[in-house]
């Protein structure tokens, strides 16, 4: 196949930024042939792209047979095509400034959904309330009636009740909502809690490999862990400080372990807390009722002498399950790298 020859480029086109040459591209595709270009945009997209090709002005014939030959030379020099935030990322940061670019990443890492309110939609109960609990109540009241009235009802009950009953009361008095005021609270979602939530959900390859870790019993931990030592130290290092164990359990709130307890299978649990210092026994204990930790206590003196090895492989269901509570939203766990921050 003969190679697409091209052109030096057009004086013309010098002066046009990526945004401009893609709203250049889209208007000589038209309808046929930009159409299923277009459906893939945003609306935010297809304003601001439209909002440039409306200002282009006359563009020669040349530089725009020059921007058809250069479009068609770069498909034609691919001998694949792989999509990945990382490509989408590097294209947009070529049509696109670098603010816009973190704005539409984040966006599309978080949540999935149309409009904010929608994404909050998709926003665990218990994250949610984690966040709006320190906001003020009206602001509070007038999102709590942007969603779905099951969310909504899930989020107050998460919520202080103090909190709840102020927010109910005020959602009760409040008239029509200006766009103004939804405008200003949509934009602060955006860029407070949309963009810590969407760079939560971002993982390297160091933050799976914590997982698997996580998943295996302490001896086969320990051995893969000092021979990563000697390979690789500073992947090591790090593989342990983003590990969750056992002993993070400690710094859960009393919500999450009552979560941990009601999911938990008994008998695993039981085993679990017999291998576990005291404080880590009361700490389960205090999540359940007086009448179920009388009956784990039953059931932890009834098992006699267990193996350590039973105990641990116990521990590490429960930190397994903790971690699968906390990737569905179900409760919040506290990073053992940062006392003051969570991860989800």
């Amino acid at each position: 196949m003969n190679a697409i020859m091209t052109t030096p480029e057009p004086p013309e086109l010098k002066k046009f930024s990526g945004l401009q040459r893609a709203a250049a591209l889209l208007l000589v595709l038209g309808k046929e042939h930009g159409a299923p270009i277009w459906q893939q945009l945003s609306v935010d997209e297809v304003k601001e792209l439209s909002a440039t090709m409306a200002q282009l002005g006359r563009l020669p014939s040349g530089a725009v047979e020059h921007l058809l030959v250069q479009f068609t030379s770069e498909i034609h020099s691919m001998a694949s095509l792989h999509g990945s935030y990382e490509t989408t990322e590097r294209l947009l940061s070529e049509i696109m400034p670098s603010d816009k670019v973190r704005e539409v990443m984040e966006d599309i890492r978080g949540p999935s959904g149309r409009t904010m309110w929608d994404k909050l939609s998709n926003v665990s109960e218990t994250v949610l309330a984690s966040y709006l609990k320190n906001e003020y109540p009206q602001t509070v009241a007038v999102i709590l009636s942007k969603l779905k009235p099951d969310h909504a009802a899930r989020v107050l009950a998460e919520l202080p009740r103090e909190i709840g009953v102020d927010v109910v009361h005020r959602m009760l008095r409040m008239d029509t909502v200006q766009k103004e005021v939804i405008q200003e609270v949509e934009s602060t979602l955006r860029t407070e809690f949309m963009t810590n939530l969407s760079r939560a959900q971002r993982r390297d390859p160091h933050e799976s490999m914590a997982d698997v870790f996580n998943c295996m019993d302490r001896s086969t931990e320990e051995s893969m862990l000092s021979a990563l030592d000697e390979r690789a130290p500073e992947s090591a290092e790090r593989i342990r400080a983003l590990m969750f164990t056992f002993e993070d359990l400690m710094n859960l709130l009393p919500a999450a372990i009552a979560t941990i307890v009601r999911k938990a299978d008994k008998r695993s649990m039981a085993l679990a807390l017999k291998g576990a210092p005291e404080e880590m026994r009361e700490l389960f204990f205090s999540g359940m009722t007086q009448r179920a930790a009388k009956l784990m206590r039953d059931d932890m003196a009834s098992m006699g002498p267990v193996r350590a090895r039973d105990c641990e492989e116990a521990q590490t269901a429960l930190v397994r399950l903790a971690k699968s509570l906390s990737d569905s939203g179900e409760i919040v766990l506290v990073d053992p790298r940062n006392d003051d921050a969570v991860i989800l």
